[in-house]
């Protein structure tokens, strides 16, 4: 399973989407500062995530909820 997800900062405006097989671990590490991309805008809450039997469906799914009318569905959340 794959799961395309979004998190927001709490501290700053900032959305970011991302796919992983292991939700729980990633957000962690996101909080944790491991990783560079999101380090400055910790701490971090799940806003959205959605499951995929594969990793091309996800993939899709990451593509569009980055894109511009992706973000507006995020932020109207």
């Amino acid at each position: 399973m794959f799961f395309v997800y979004a998190i927001k900062s709490t501290s700053r405006n900032y959305i970011y989407v991302g796919l992983t097989n292991n939700l729980e671990r990633r957000l962690s590490e996101h909080n944790e500062g491991k990783n560079k991309t999101t380090k400055p805008y910790r701490p971090f809450v799940l806003i959205h995530s959605e499951m995929f039997e594969t990793r091309l469906e996800a993939r899709n799914r990451e593509k569009y909820l980055k894109s511009g009318i992706g973000k507006d569905f995020l932020r109207s959340l």
